[in-house]
């Protein structure tokens, strides 16, 4: 685990000197006003909305997928398309949570043309706003989302099937990688690895199930 905290955090000067300034904000509403009408990478000209993120900025639990779909583009919403609403089941029947609770947001702020993979320069592009994000949230636990995103947070290229279920570190902050919710839309067989993955962070956090909860 120490080796993923220690990429972390050794990329972190290089990544907030990409943009002067951005580690000087202290909100989220500063962060998103610091974004602006962002121009810095090729997706800008294609997206409806920018999707910035969702949920208590103060939450001990913070959500981090890969990008923005067509649903979340037009919404201007994280996790609202059909992946988002059994993200959110997971969330309330499951962890007996309300979405509003935790913080969900994703690597990428706006969405790739025809839901392709985010690119490695557009990744580039928006990690330091989701490292501040991270930052300013300060939540207990982090649940990465997915490949890329998991890959984003990480700086490795471990596919997600052999790191889920095992706790990481992200800039000193615990963090559980496991399959996107779109992922378990195609293989639902997965949704008990998924649970499992979710029940290691209650526990983490203190967190009771309902009595009947599951993914």
């Amino acid at each position: 685990m120490g080796s993923s905290a220690d990429a972390a955090g050794g990329t972190h000067i290089e990544v907030f000197s990409k943009y002067p300034g951005l580690g000087n904000t202290n909100t989220l509403e500063d962060l998103r006003a610091f974004i602006g009408d962002c121009q810095r990478c090729k997706l800008a000209p294609m997206r409806t909305n920018l999707v910035f993120g969702v949920g208590n900025p103060k939450a001990e639990l913070m959500f981090v997928g890969e990008g923005p779909g067509a649903d979340e583009d037009a919404q201007g919403e994280p996790f609202v398309g059909r992946a988002g609403q059994l993200l959110t089941d997971i969330i309330e029947r499951g962890m007996g949570l309300k979405r509003a609770d935790v913080y969900i947001c994703n690597v990428i702020k706006c969405r790739p043309p025809g839901n392709r993979n985010p690119e490695p320069d557009e990744v580039a592009a928006c990690e330091p706003f989701l490292r501040r994000q991270i930052e300013i949230v300060r939540p207990r636990a982090i649940v990465g989302l997915g490949t890329f995103a998991v890959h984003a947070l990480l700086k490795v290229k471990t596919p997600i099937s052999k790191l889920r279920g095992n706790w990481q570190e992200v800039g000193g902050i615990r963090m559980m990688p496991t399959f996107h919710p779109a992922y378990l839309l195609r293989n639902p067989g997965d949704k008990r690895l998924v649970w499992a993955d979710i029940q290691e962070v209650m526990r983490f956090l203190g967190i009771t199930p309902p009595s009947r909860g599951g993914a």
